[in-house]
């Protein structure tokens, strides 16, 4: 896992996803900092009185635009990767692969959950795919991340594991 940008990895993008917030998660925090603003108005007459709303209100929409701004993006080329923000995983280190679905959600996130896995979860976001890692030097057993088209992101990471295992089973028939 490291941390460098995805601007360095080469190939096209095989799936790309951004984790924004839904437009129903926008109304309460716009309405939260309209009313923090009125609460400082109450008492204040000339500029004290509109500032509080200049702050709150951008301020509460900025916080919504960082929440939202993680990347869920598979790299095609030489060595392709799973980039989640800003940690990546080469696919040649993917095992299997499951979809997690709504209901699974709360016991893949709860009893199920290993302390040393890698997560990265948006509450807004219903469905999870997990990817268990077949590096032996890696502590992190596996990958749980948010992402609204699990299927299509758990087919893409199947295909390749696919691919890679049918090069891996060709180099090793072919006598060296």
């Amino acid at each position: 896992m490291g941390t460098s940008t995805p601007a360095g990895s080469k190939g096209a993008a095989l799936f790309t996803e951004r984790l924004y917030v839904t437009w129903w998660g926008w109304p309460l925090p716009l309405l939260g900092a309209a009313l923090l603003a009125a609460e400082i108005h109450m008492g204040y007459p000339g500029v004290r009185a509109w500032l509080p709303y200049v702050v709150m209100l951008p301020l509460a929409v900025a916080l919504l635009l960082s929440m939202g701004r993680t990347t869920v993006r598979v790299t095609g080329g030489d060595d392709p990767e799973l980039w989640v923000g800003d940690a990546h995983l080469p696919l040649r280190y993917v095992g299997e692969v499951e979809t997690v679905g709504k209901q699974g959600k709360r016991k893949a996130m709860g009893p199920e959950l290993d302390p040393a896995a890698f997560v990265v979860h948006r509450g807004w976001v219903p469905t999870l795919v997990r990817l268990h890692l077949t590096d032996p030097d890696d502590p992190t057993p596996y990958w749980l991340i948010s992402t609204r088209h699990p299927e299509r992101l758990a087919t893409v990471l199947r295909e390749h594991a696919a691919a890679r295992r049918a090069a891996d089973d060709t180099g090793a028939r072919e006598p060296g």
